[in-house]
């Protein structure tokens, strides 16, 4: 074996064997009488986001089918947190890295990204990101991780630590251990497709629910089984949503879809915020309103259970945008009527 891929191999592992698993913490919802909401805070992996799990994925994928040598250069395509984790395995294993990302990214997430040596290739929306990342490969010589195409194929669905074998390990002495429902939005599809996969080969009775912001074509997909869809303007939710259907969304593995509206996302972090303390970023809102919905209707069919769903990353990267209130105010307008909904679960 090369030498060289032997001993990133290593690296990435030893790192991987240096992080505790993530949390999973119940929500103190008094008004749900037998009716359980967990979180699992994937907010402390080292790089502060889902996105690390899918980074270590990729990388470790890109360098057993020797994709990577000591000289390659990583590109990525990625609105940021993908980009901030590839980042720091880049620099773990001493390889150059560009982001590809909208000029609209978060400055924190840039700031993350830079910080970890990577560098920043900007573009002006969403659908350029992936012509402008393969250009840019080719031009350098380098590889293109492409999370879009691989998110679902470099993840060990079976197990393996995953996050899917990882929920329902933390799961095994609660209340009710078995997930009614668990709900997670699609960036990549990468992560649905693992929780989806792991939930028929272990045989558990599993709903998945997947939640998709504004603007996302893969709610529209799934409803009408069309993989051709696009959709005219990019997702204003950090992370989720895509303007078209990505090779590792899996729609099979999916029981049921909910479209949730981008305000109500926003309106849902700041209800969490003040419910447990905690800033979250606007996909965990996305998260958080499928697993209330679907809690209401539990309740409402006199049923018990419990709904497991992410809390992707943390708040303090949009302190200048999902808690700005102006900037809120100027992008979403509407968020009052979703927190006035949200009251009655106080």
């Amino acid at each position: 074996m090369n030498q060289w891929i032997k001993t990133a191999i290593e690296k990435i592992e030893a790192d991987n064997q240096r992080s505790a698993d993530t949390h999973l913490f119940k929500l103190p919802l008094r008004e749900l009488d037998g009716i359980d909401i967990y979180l699992k805070d994937e907010s402390t992996h080292p790089t502060g986001s889902l996105k690390h799990r899918l980074a270590r994925s990729l990388f470790l994928y890109a360098l057993c089918n020797r994709k990577l040598d000591e000289n390659t250069t990583v590109i990525e395509a990625s609105s940021g947190s993908t980009a901030v984790s590839e980042a720091y395995f880049a620099q773990m294993l001493g390889l150059p890295f560009v982001a590809v990302m909208p000029r609209s990214t978060a400055q924190s997430k840039i700031d993350l990204i830079t910080f970890y040596g990577g560098r920043c290739h900007f573009v002006d929306s969403a659908p350029q990101m992936h012509g402008a990342a393969e250009a840019l490969a080719e031009e350098t010589g380098g590889y293109f991780m492409d999370q879009f195409l691989y998110a679902e194929r470099a993840t060990d669905w079976r197990g393996n630590n995953n996050i899917a074998d990882s929920i329902f390990r933390q799961m095994k002495h609660e209340p009710h251990a078995v997930p009614h429902t668990i709900v997670m939005s699609a960036g990549t599809g990468g992560t649905s497709a693992t929780l989806g996969r792991y939930i028929v080969y272990k045989g558990y009775d599993t709903q998945l629910m997947v939640v998709d912001p504004e603007n996302s074509v893969f709610y529209d997909s799934f409803c009408a089984r069309d993989d051709s869809l696009r959709a005219e303007c990019s997702s204003r939710i950090e992370g989720i949503g895509r303007p078209l259907v990505e090779k590792s969304f899996q729609p099979d593995v999916i029981d049921e879809m909910l479209q949730v509206p981008d305000a109500a996302s926003v309106a849902t972090i700041w209800w969490l915020e003040r419910l447990i303390g905690r800033k979250a970023g606007a996909s965990t809102g996305t998260n958080l309103w499928g697993a209330l919905a679907v809690a209401q209707r539990m309740q409402e069919a006199g049923e018990r259970g419990s709904i497991v769903t992410l809390m992707c990353d943390s708040g303090q990267r949009y302190l200048d945008t999902y808690y700005n209130a102006d900037w809120v105010h100027a992008n979403f307008k509407d968020v009052a009527r979703y927190e006035a909904e949200l009251s009655k679960w106080n």
